[in-house]
């Protein structure tokens, strides 16, 4: 069966015209990417996911926006385009919005650095997409429907743009199940993938991602400057990576010459692929790993009284929801004060949070709090944020932020 088999249902998508309320309008204008389904005051009947929405202004009856519809979502339309300019969503449209994206990159792909993330989902305009380069394997994942009727050119650009030998398709676990595509997660769609396991450089470090299996894409570039950097304050130094996945912080570590890691994970296979991805490298210190919870294992090591001269704690997204939030703070606090505990004199300390419903100001002072109830004295030396290739263009795209704290 060909790809275009796979990806064309025999739908093609209608133009709506659509009227929002007050609110609604107002996060068209200001370029927000998403409009809620209350926002909607009038739609044609019979709307289908995929299908073009025309915003029209409440009383100038203008065009101020076009998005595409999600049925099977309460954010109903996902905007491409909020603007007074006229615009036609063509594959001229999508090629243009992809060359922009990756001339973004420039500077990250001047380094000695071959994975990036090509599309950051509305940060570049294109809403539930993401697109990863490994090397020459082109990752793109799907969170939402609305992309099935324009994805043939949409692939065909992302493909020449990056240059990329092979294209691989992940879906979300919505879009796995969804019965209106012959998609498959891990089908490759362009070229031959000989290894599903693809090696790539970062910042000269060898790593290596499982494009067909491994979480989201394969790998999480978001650390990338924080793993860097980490590496480079690592020199001779004993290294804590907690909630260490598939090594990035540890393998940077060993690489830039410390003298022992520690990767900390509740899966073992992850640790597994650490512990390889560090032999992708020269090295001399040693690897140690350390399967389990982490805040189980983190109070066993300061039982033993074991400390480490950096340490660095990097879980994962603590806040799925709303209601979740006063949690994830609860767990925040539990790191930051366990991480004092584990940081040896003079070490250095890196905490850093994924939950975008967790603001960086509320975490930075959750962080600032704990270590200020503490007696040794420390300097926040740094906070950092998405690194090149996750420009943030709305509020909710932000979530990565990262703090450093130098025990004196």
């Amino acid at each position: 069966m060909s790809f275009l088999s796979k990806i064309n249902s025999n739908y093609k998508p209608k133009r709506l015209a659509v009227k929002l309320n007050a609110k609604g309008e107002q996060f068209v204008i200001k370029e927000h990417p998403w409009v809620f389904s209350n926002n909607i005051v009038k739609i044609n009947d019979g709307a289908k996911t995929g299908d073009l929405a025309i915003v029209f202004s409440k009383n100038k009856n203008r065009v101020i926006g076009l998005g595409l519809y999600d049925a099977n979502s309460p954010i109903r339309i996902k905007m491409l385009h909020s603007s007074l300019e006229k615009a036609e969503i063509n594959a001229d449209f999508f090629h243009h919005k992809i060359e922009e994206a990756y001339h973004k990159r420039s500077d990250l792909l001047k380094t000695n650095t071959t994975s990036y993330r090509l599309l950051f989902g509305e940060n570049d305009g294109f809403p539930g997409l993401i697109a990863d380069v490994y090397n020459k394997v082109l990752v793109v994942k799907i969170y939402s429907e609305i992309w099935l009727p324009y994805l043939e050119p949409i692939l065909k650009s992302l493909q020449e743009v990056s240059n990329a030998d092979t294209v691989v398709i992940r879906l979300s676990r919505g879009l796995q199940q969804s019965k209106n595509h012959q998609l498959k997660d891990g089908d490759v769609v362009f070229g031959i993938l000989e290894n599903e396991v693809v090696q790539f450089i970062e910042h000269g470090v060898q790593f290596s991602a499982n494009v067909i299996k491994g979480h989201k894409t394969g790998y999480f570039l978001d650390h990338r400057y924080n793993r860097k950097r980490v590496g480079e304050l690592s020199k001779n130094k004993t290294v804590l990576d907690v909630f260490s996945y598939a090594g990035g912080f540890s393998v940077h570590a060993l690489f830039h010459g410390a003298k022992s890691v520690t990767s900390l994970d509740i899966s073992k296979q992850a640790l597994e692929i650490a512990y390889q991805n560090g032999k992708l490298n020269a090295y001399k210190g040693k690897h140690v790993t350390i399967a389990g919870d982490a805040f189980v294992e983190l109070k066993k090591l300061i039982k033993n009284k074991q400390t480490f001269d950096v340490v660095v704690i990097d879980p994962p997204s603590f806040a799925k929801q709303q209601s979740e939030i006063d949690l994830a703070k609860r767990k925040y606090t539990q790191l930051a004060e366990l991480g004092v505990k584990l940081t040896a004199g003079k070490g250095l300390l890196v905490l850093a949070s994924c939950s975008s419903r967790v603001l960086a100001q509320s975490f930075f002072d959750i962080n600032l709090q704990v270590l200020n109830n503490q007696t040794r004295p420390f300097t926040n030396t740094l906070n950092t944020f998405h690194d090149i290739d996750h420009p943030v263009s709305f509020p909710e795209g932000a979530y990565l932020k990262c703090g450093y704290y130098q025990f004196k």
